[in-house]
């Protein structure tokens, strides 16, 4: 006798079912009430064009992104009767709930820039309007006394992670997209709560999407229980918003201010090698000691504050910082939001693709680039960058792989290198350029990532993590497997397909 759904399903797949099935109810009513009205069809069909070509006209004045611009008109124009209509049920306006003014005074005001352009001399004039840019664009100063430490694995990072958290004296910050419980989360659950017990203040995000299959709906409420302050980022709502789309993509850890973490991977046992998905996990991590913490502090905060506004920083900066090893590189922790003034992540990507010299090396689990993204990689193999792309060769999702294969081509067409990691699924997120630039982080190479999420990353200039994620991208490459042209002209016709239809909506989800 086969077992009741309510049994199958885990509680945390039920509520996701539950509000799927919600959601799909809401366009459902609206199609009933289109049906009712079939009387007075000519006329409402009239209406509802005219409300159609007004919001194209409005859509056309909107400053965002061409791309974002053209995936609403195209599907209002060819269904008027809907079209219109939906684009204001669904907000229309790409805007995240989120209190960017009062955000941008908090960054002006705690994080100080400290270094002049005149340290950047050193490294060219390349390297000092990347970093002007992050300083005055984003907001994110660059500093000197930071030592810093790559890990190429999440087997590598975990235990470090977890001694750094056993040490914490003031408190510790925790932000990260998905937080799963099992074996991993258990041993970090194990220290916080540890630590909250003696009095180290313990505050934990993650996001209300990424986490809805994976932890209970109350679980703020448990980690409250335990003496540990929590926070949902925008809960998974049963409503029809676009703004469901803006999700906290980003991995951050802080320790007393004076200890960071940034990485690909979220709290979870298949990113430490403790539960097998797609084959071999491959993600990394990069530790921070020194001055550049104080910005992943800000960057929590200022989440934190999205909920629960007018947070004091100040008693979170370190009165001291303990002494580091530093070879005198520059370090700059970096934030992206989903604003549409917001465009850190893809604006700094295309700046180290369009500077690259003699090589430049990306890492990404889902490539799903634009048209200025591809532009900027084919126009840099052109000039004679060794420009190499690692992906994976198990996908964690069939579809994303897909729209990301049917992206071969053109960039090898263009002599850019590409190679699939085959042991499993690769989902570090570097670049690295000329021995002299590299970033880590949280950002992927697609749409998503660089204009519907928060994110965040380091960017390292004459760092010796720099070599580090150069070397472990090389090693990486030999248990990989080169794409050639052939592989990718070959692709199937439902891919490209797929690709279109893929790249022409992805700016709406």
């Amino acid at each position: 006798m086969s077992q009741p759904v309510h049994s199958v399903l885990s509680p945390h797949r039920q509520r996701m079912a539950l509000i799927i099935a919600s959601i799909v109810a809401q366009f459902a009513l609206y199609v009933v009430v289109l049906v009712q009205f079939t009387q007075y069809f000519v006329y409402f069909y009239w209406i509802c064009v005219g409300v159609s070509l007004a919001v194209s006209l409005f859509i056309s004045t909107l400053t965002f992104k061409m791309a974002y611009k053209i995936a609403w008109i195209i599907p209002i124009l060819l269904v008027p009767l809907i079209g219109g209509v939906m684009y204001i049920i669904l907000g229309g306006s790409r805007k995240p709930h989120y209190r960017r003014a009062e955000t941008r005074r908090a960054m002006k005001h705690y994080l100080v820039p400290q270094l002049s352009t005149t340290d950047f001399l050193h490294y060219g004039a390349d390297a000092m309007q990347q970093a002007w840019y992050l300083e005055h664009a984003a907001l994110c100063p660059a500093y000197r006394n930071t030592e810093t430490t790559y890990y190429p694995t999440g087997a590598d990072f975990f235990p470090v992670f977890l001694r750094e958290l056993a040490q914490a004296k003031e408190y510790i910050f925790l932000e990260y997209f998905i937080i799963a419980e099992g074996s991993m989360w258990s041993d970090v659950l194990d220290i916080l709560t540890e630590k909250a017990a003696a009095g180290v203040e313990v505050r934990v995000i993650y996001d209300g999407v990424g986490s809805a299959p994976t932890l209970p709906s109350d679980y703020p409420q448990q980690l409250a229980q335990k003496g540990i302050r929590c926070q949902e980022f925008q809960p998974f709502r049963p409503l029809l918003s676009i703004h469901q789309n803006n999700r906290d993509h980003r991995k951050i850890c802080v320790i007393d201010g004076v200890t960071g973490f940034v990485s690909g991977l979220n709290l979870a046992d298949e990113y430490v090698d403790r539960k097998e998905r797609f084959g071999y996990w491959k993600d990394n991590a990069l530790r921070l000691r020194g001055e550049a913490v104080w910005s992943l502090a800000v960057f929590f905060l200022t989440m934190w504050n999205h909920q629960n506004p007018h947070t004091d920083f100040s008693p979170f900066r370190p009165k001291a910082l303990p002494p580091v090893n530093t070879t005198g590189g520059i370090v700059v922790p970096y934030a992206d939001t989903p604003d549409p003034a917001d465009t850190v992540g893809a604006d700094l990507h295309l700046q180290m693709i369009t500077k690259a010299k003699r090589y430049l090396y990306l890492t990404t689990p889902y490539l799903v680039i634009d048209e200025t993204i591809t532009a900027a990689l084919c126009t840099a193999a052109r000039s004679g960058v060794d420009v190499r792309i690692l992906t994976p060769h198990i996908p964690d999702k069939k579809v994303v792989f897909a729209v990301t294969q049917s992206n071969y081509p053109v960039l090898l067409e263009a002599g850019v290198r590409i190679y699939e990691f085959t042991p499993g699924f690769l989902h570090s997120k570097t670049v690295v350029a000329d021995d002299l630039y590299a970033s880590v982080g949280s950002c992927n190479l697609d749409y998503r990532s660089f204009y519907l999420q928060f994110e965040n990353g380091v960017w390292l200039c004459g760092d010796p993590a720099v070599f580090a994620v150069r070397d472990d991208f090389l090693l990486t490459l030999e248990v990989s497997q080169e794409i050639t042209l052939d592989d990718g002209r070959t692709l199937p016709l439902f891919q490209r397909l797929l690709r279109s239809i893929y790249r022409l909506f992805s700016p709406l989800f």
